[in-house]
């Protein structure tokens, strides 16, 4: 089947959800009406039912108006997403039987840019080009304006704010090894400390953190990473660091005298 031409309509999820077409900034209505949209968005050419909407943006609280309101929603967005002279067969939103496609193929979305950085990240590790693996993370993760999706309500949005949120601190961590890698150090601490501070219960961070603390020579820094972690770990969430801080603290440890 032939692809359709693109629709000229450019979408950002890294950040709070927002739409162009062309230059022009579009008025995506209320914060329910934008999770809707969302939950269309994030799932390319697959029919979701009304009923499934419903769950993913109302979850266990549905609207008085029950399933009436997602016709309503759909017919806003189409409206505010068409352009001059669009057809309603024409619409990026596509009606089957019951259910409503995104016709993702006809749009720019970031988070699809985003995942085509990642793999050339990865291809670039895995072949030992290391500065080609940074240069493309930093392209990735420069793509967030912030918290994905920020401000939309829903179950489906919230699970998309942490994987989305999950997959950015991975690749801040694959980063973190690529440049370690190339001796840059003193930029691996400065990121990952900032970043500690933003996620202060997540131990692989804290790992890398160490183990570029120690590559700089700062063995006791590097310990007091291990005794903060561990200490809010404990206190905060009452487990012990894994066998990763473990490890690492094994290392350093025996790593040499403390500075």
């Amino acid at each position: 089947m032939a692809q359709r031409p693109d629709s000229g309509l450019r979408f950002s999820v890294l950040g709070p959800l927002r739409a162009w077409r062309g230059g022009r900034a579009l008025d995506l209505g209320p914060v329910r009406q934008q999770a809707l949209l969302a939950a269309l968005l994030l799932r390319p050419g697959v029919p979701v039912r009304a009923g499934e909407l419903l769950d993913d943006v109302w979850g266990l609280e549905p609207p008085g108006t029950g399933g009436r309101v997602v016709p309503v929603y759909v017919h806003r967005l189409r409206k505010g997403l068409r352009a001059d002279g669009e057809r309603t067969e024409d619409s990026v939103i596509a009606s089957a039987r019951g259910a409503y496609r995104f016709e993702g193929d006809r749009v720019r979305v970031d988070v699809t840019e985003f995942e085509t950085r990642v793999a050339e990240a990865e291809q670039a590790s895995q072949t030992g080009d290391f500065p080609a693996a940074v240069d493309a993370a930093d392209a990735a993760l420069a793509l967030f304006q912030g918290e994905p999706l920020a401000g939309l309500p829903g179950p489906f949005a919230e699970g998309e704010r942490l994987r989305l949120t999950e997959q950015r601190l991975t690749l801040v961590q694959d980063k973190a090894m690529a440049q370690l890698q190339l001796g840059r150090v003193d930029e691996v601490v400065a990121e990952l400390f900032a970043l500690l501070a933003v996620h202060p219960y997540r131990e692989p961070l804290a790992v890398l953190l160490m183990r570029a603390l120690r590559a700089g020579g700062r063995r006791a820094d590097a310990l007091a990473v291990h005794r903060r972690i561990r200490a809010r770990l404990r206190t905060d969430l009452d487990v012990e660091p894994g066998p990763a801080l473990d490890r690492e603290l094994r290392t350093t440890l025996s790593s040499g005298r403390a500075d």
